[in-house]
């Protein structure tokens, strides 16, 4: 992964080219998880779902819901801010030709698994996505077969958390209607819901 990292840094020496941090509020009721850094997007800019399709939608449908300052996120060091979120993804690196293997999984998932630790009882985690949600699953140290993803699917964790399940917001999916914009605000118009009680 380490000399994949180097070798699109060379090409692109203006891109983060990094393992890419969570964005937003470290003592936030809202984690969104996604799968992983975009070439053109958070690899390039340092910022989750920034540069490319995906974080279009994403942003917003979390300025929509009262979680972030502004509709936009164009890099990382732009004015916007979170509102009680957190976006992270499952895995923090790009993975070769955009799709992560399980072993790339599994090495991130202790990261994850400190990010979940974090949260306050009451909180919401919003996974993009079946990866992400089966990661989520997997670091909670939870039965992949008690929690099948579904779009919309709700669990009460027993931790006091609750996961919330969206398609991922890709151009793929948004582009087919696989998932529409009603959809994928629904989703956050719930986990606005349960935050507020």
């Amino acid at each position: 992964m380490a000399n994949f990292l180097d070798e699109v840094g060379e090409q692109y020496p203006d891109y983060f080219a990094r393992p890419v941090p969570a964005f937003g509020d470290d003592s936030a009721q809202l984690l969104v998880v996604g799968l992983a850094p975009g070439m053109h997007g958070a690899n390039a800019t340092g910022r989750p779902f920034t540069g490319d399709h995906a974080g279009v939608l994403l942003y917003e449908t979390l300025y929509r819901n009262g979680f972030s300052t502004g509709p936009d996120s164009v890099s990382s060091d732009d004015d916007l801010k979170l509102i009680n979120c957190r976006i992270t993804n499952a895995v923090k690196c790009l993975p070769p030709q955009n799709k992560p293997v399980a072993s790339e999984i599994n090495n991130c998932r202790p990261f994850l698994k400190q990010e979940l630790q974090g949260l306050a009882a009451g909180s919401v985690i919003v996974a993009l996505g079946s990866i992400a949600h089966k990661t989520v699953v997997a670091a909670l140290g939870l039965r992949q077969k008690d929690f099948k993803f579904s779009h919309a699917a709700e669990y009460d964790l027993s931790n006091q958390l609750t996961l919330l399940d969206s398609y991922h917001c890709s151009r793929y999916n948004t582009q087919t209607r696989r998932l529409t914009e009603p959809m994928f605000n629904h989703v956050f118009e719930r986990a606005r819901i349960l935050i507020d009680g």
